[in-house]
C-alpha cells in the first residue's frame, strides 16, 4: 500500500547519524531526537518518598474527602450505584456529606474569571444557576460555607482579615456568582493515595483507577464540557486538560482534570481549520494512517486508536476517537468508553510516578469542518532550555519508536493482569485500517 505524498516535509525523517527530525503535520512544530538521549531513565517526580502520616487521612490537600468545605459549592458528582454510576446534581451543602467518586467543583482561582464574562459581554447568571445560588444561600450552613471560601480566596489574594470584615456582607456575597455561573471547573477524584498506601509516592493516579472508574471520571468531564457550552452563549471553546504532579503544573498532587471556557478558538484549532479546509481527511492521512505506516500504532479498540505521536515537544501518546460524531458529549456511551479505555491503558503503562499533561482537542462549535475528538498524553520528562528558545527547534529525548517500545510491553503485561480493558488490541494485533476515523463525512 502506497504511503501518502506530502507537499511539505514528511512528519518523520531519519538522518544518517541516527538523528530523527520530526515535523508536527498540524502545528508545524519542529522537533529533533538525537542518538543516545532516548536511553536516559525517566525523571520521577518523587524519587525520595516519605512515610504518610495516617492521622492526615482525608486531609492531605484541599481536594481530599474530609476537606470538601475548603472548595466552592459543588456543581455535580458521580455516585456509584448497583449498576455502575450516575451523575447527580448538587443543590445544597447537605449534599457534601453523601458518598461520591468524583466531584465537579468551580476553580477558586479562575483562569478566565466570571467578571471577564460580565464586563466584556454583559453575561449574567442563567436562571437555573441563580436559583441554585439563592437556594444555597438561604441555608445558613450554605451561606457560611460560601463566605468562608470567599474569605479564604480574599486572604490568599493579599487582603487582610480586617479589610475583609469591613466589606458589607452583600458585597462579599457578590463573589458567589462565580461559583454558580463561572466557566472554570475542576473534576476531582475521591482518593489522594491508593488504598493501603504507606508512602507519599503511592498516589492515586489515572492509571490506578479501574477501567470503570476511569470511564466515570471521563463521563463527568464530558458532561461538564457540555454544560459549560450550554450555560454561556459567548463561549466558543472549552479546553479540558489534566496536569498530573507538580512538574506538569499541578497545584496539588491529587488527581483532577480542569475545564476552562474561553471566548475564542484555541490556537491549535485556529491553525488547523485552514489546513482541514484544504484536506478534510488530514487527521486520517497525516495522523493515524501515517502512524500505521510507521508502525507506531500502540493500541486499538472498536471506537478509538492510540499511537506514539510525532512533532511534539515532549514524548506524546495520542488517542483518536473513531466516531463519526466529533463532539464528545454527543457520542454514544460505547464510543466514550472506547476513548476512556485506551486513555486509561496509556496511563497505566506510563505509571503514576511520571509527570504528565493530558490535553483534549475537539471541533470548536463554530467550525463547519470535520475534526475528530482526540486526547494527547504528554510526558513531562525534560526541560526546555536555551537551544529551544533560540532556534524554536525542540529536543525531545524520546523518539516515537522508542516510546512505542517502552509502552507496548507494559500494555501487554497490564492486560494479562486485568489492569486494563480486555477488549484492547495491542501493537501487531491492531488492524490499522486506512481511514479508520469516521469523522469525515466526505469519505
Amino acid at each position: 500500500m502506497a504511503q501518502p505524498h506530502f507537499s511539505q516535509p514528511a512528519p518523520l525523517t531519519k538522518m544518517a547519524d541516527g538523528t530523527i527530525k520530526q515535523i508536527n503535520p498540524f502545528s508545524g512544530t519542529e522537533v529533533w531526537t538525537v542518538p543516545g538521549r532516548a536511553n536516559r531513565p525517566l525523571t520521577l517526580a518523587n524519587p525520595h518518598p516519605q512515610p504518610i502520616n495516617q492521622d492526615d487521612h482525608g486531609h492531605h490537600c484541599a481536594f481530599c474527602t474530609q476537606r470538601v468545605l475548603d472548595s466552592p459549592p459543588e456543581k455535580s458528582r458521580i455516585v456509584a450505584t448497583e449498576n455502575g454510576a450516575k451523575i447527580v446534581e448538587s443543590s445544597s451543602v447537605d449534599d457534601l456529606a453523601t458518598p461520591w467518586e468524583f466531584r465537579r467543583i468551580p476553580n477558586l482561582f479562575e483562569i478566565v474569571s466570571f467578571d471577564y464574562w460580565t464586563k466584556n459581554y454583559g453575561y449574567s447568571l442563567p436562571q437555573d444557576a441563580a436559583l441554585r445560588r439563592d437556594k444555597y444561600l438561604s441555608d445558613p450552613a450554605g451561606k457560611s460555607h460560601i463566605l468562608n471560601v470567599l474569605q479564604a480566596k480574599a486572604l490568599a489574594s493579599g487582603m487582610t482579615r480586617e479589610e475583609w470584615i469591613r466589606i458589607p456582607e452583600s458585597e462579599r456575597l457578590e463573589g458567589a456568582n462565580a461559583f454558580f455561573g463561572g466557566g472554570h471547573d475542576v473534576i476531582v477524584a475521591k482518593r489522594h493515595f491508593v488504598e493501603g498506601a504507606t508512602m507519599d509516592n503511592q498516589l492515586a493516579s489515572s492509571g490506578t483507577l479501574t477501567p470503570a472508574e476511569h470511564e466515570w471520571y471521563m463521563r463527568l468531564t464530558i458532561d461538564a464540557m457540555r454544560d459549560l457550552y450550554a450555560s454561556n452563549r459567548y463561549v466558543r471553546y472549552v479546553q479540558a486538560f489534566q496536569n498530573w504532579l507538580k512538574p506538569a503544573g499541578a497545584s496539588f498532587d491529587h488527581l483532577h482534570k480542569q475545564l476552562v471556557a474561553i471566548d475564542q478558538r484555541s490556537v491549535n484549532a485556529e491553525m488547523e481549520v485552514a489546513k482541514v479546509r484544504s484536506n478534510p481527511n488530514m487527521y486520517n492521512e497525516l495522523g493515524v494512517d501515517y502512524a500505521g505506516f510507521q508502525n507506531l500504532v500502540i493500541a486499538e479498540n472498536r471506537h478509538a486508536v492510540a499511537f506514539a505521536g510525532f512533532g511534539h515537544r515532549y514524548p506524546t501518546l495520542e488517542v483518536y476517537s473513531k466516531s463519526a460524531e466529533p463532539l464528545p458529549w454527543e457520542q454514544s456511551h460505547d464510543e466514550q468508553r472506547g476513548m476512556s479505555d485506551l486513555l486509561h491503558a496509556l496511563h497505566v503503562a506510563t505509571g503514576a510516578q511520571v509527570a504528565t499533561n493530558e490535553e483534549w482537542h475537539h471541533k470548536p462549535i463554530d467550525v463547519d469542518m470535520p475534526m475528530p475528538w482526540r486526547i494527547l498524553l504528554k510526558w513531562r520528562v525534560s526541560t526546555l532550555a536555551g537551544f529551544e528558545g533560540g532556534t524554536k527547534i525542540y529536543v525531545n529525548t524520546i523518539d516515537p519508536w522508542t516510546l512505542r517500545d517502552r509502552i507496548v510491553p507494559r500494555l501487554l503485561e497490564a492486560r494479562a493482569q486485568g489492569e486494563i480493558a480486555s477488549t484492547i488490541q495491542i501493537a501487531t494485533e491492531c488492524a490499522c485500517k486506512v481511514n479508520s476515523l469516521r469523522y469525515n463525512p466526505y469519505l
